[in-house]
């Protein structure tokens, strides 16, 4: 009786283990994207494009980049079910820095490059968890 009970308690610790190893990475998945820098475009923006061309091949490698994701929404298509909750903009590119699902940042237009990293810095200092130095 006690061998089986044991045999129960390895295949129960066993089993909570396997459920921590998969939902473990999906719960620090879900809270590093926390914040994400939404991205408003459409087909044919040279901004856009220009912003592609000085600006997406860094951003995922910075800090900032890590901290909040890019995410692409292009505005001629429907809008997503989940940003219901944030206005849309006819301009672009525009970028929209969110927290838990909360615009707390937009910013109108790709000043360029020497503009836009200054720009975004003083976005991202408005993020719940940002240092306030």
């Amino acid at each position: 009786m006690l061998v089986r009970q044991i045999h129960l308690l390895r295949a129960l610790i066993a089993g909570m283990a396997a459920m921590c190893a998969i939902l473990l990475p999906a719960l620090c998945a879900r809270d590093a994207r926390a914040a994400e820098l939404v991205m408003l475009e459409r087909p044919g923006c040279v901004w856009c494009a220009r912003w592609d061309r000085e600006i997406a091949p860094i951003y995922p490698l910075t800090d900032d980049g890590r901290n909040a994701p890019l995410r692409r929404v292009d505005i001629t298509a429907p809008w997503p079910t989940d940003l219901t909750a944030i206005a849309p903009d006819s301009y672009t590119p525009t970028f929209i820095l969110l927290d838990h699902g909360v615009e707390v940042a937009r910013l109108r237009g790709y000043p360029g490059e020497a503009f836009f990293w200054p720009m975004l810095a003083e976005m991202m200092s408005q993020l719940s968890g940002a240092d306030s130095n």
